[in-house]
């Protein structure tokens, strides 16, 4: 079987599995799609330890960082200065999530980004922008912090049984 074939069979299975898991026994403490997103993050940042390192250091940071920017955007700081609130937290930030890069662990900025975006994204569509210290699974940075670190595991897994598929 080609390298290609396999990976591609051992993501479809274990996706399917993932989808499974974060949709019936783990929902509420897991969200499909931000586990396809580290599990993409994965791969694109090399497929391997370091990069399951970098992937879940990475998101989980950008979550922290949005979960900061909610609390503030939430709590009325800055609110003085009406419609410019938000955007000056979310300047403030967003800034360390490129400023990191020169630390190994967050040095891949996309996941970074990733992270942040995947948390402001559930938080405002969901409605639990003000939910972000909650100390249970309506806290957004937890939620995507569990289905990070979920999916990247995935996504090592689907490359070790793609590995094994191709031989």
């Amino acid at each position: 079987m080609s390298k290609l074939t396999a990976l591609a069979l051992s993501i479809a299975v274990l996706g399917g599995v993932w989808a499974f898991l974060a949709l019936n026994p783990l929902a509420g403490a897991a969200l499909v799609w931000v586990g396809f997103i580290a599990w993409g993050c994965y791969f694109h940042t090399g497929g391997d330890g370091a990069a399951l390192q970098k992937t879940i250091a990475g998101m989980i940071f950008g979550a922290v960082m949005a979960g900061i920017a909610l609390y503030l955007v939430s709590s009325g700081t800055l609110g003085g200065l009406g419609v410019l609130a938000a955007p000056v937290i979310i300047a403030v930030t967003v800034f360390p999530l490129v400023i990191v890069a020169g630390i190994n662990l967050l040095s891949v900025v996309p996941a970074n980004v990733y992270g942040y975006a995947a948390t402001a994204g559930l938080a405002l569509t969901a409605g639990t922008a003000g939910n972000a210290m909650a100390m249970n699974m309506t806290n957004p940075v937890l939620l995507v912090a569990v289905s990070v670190v979920l999916g990247a595991l995935f996504g090592m897994a689907s490359g070790k049984l793609a590995g094994a598929l191709g031989k």
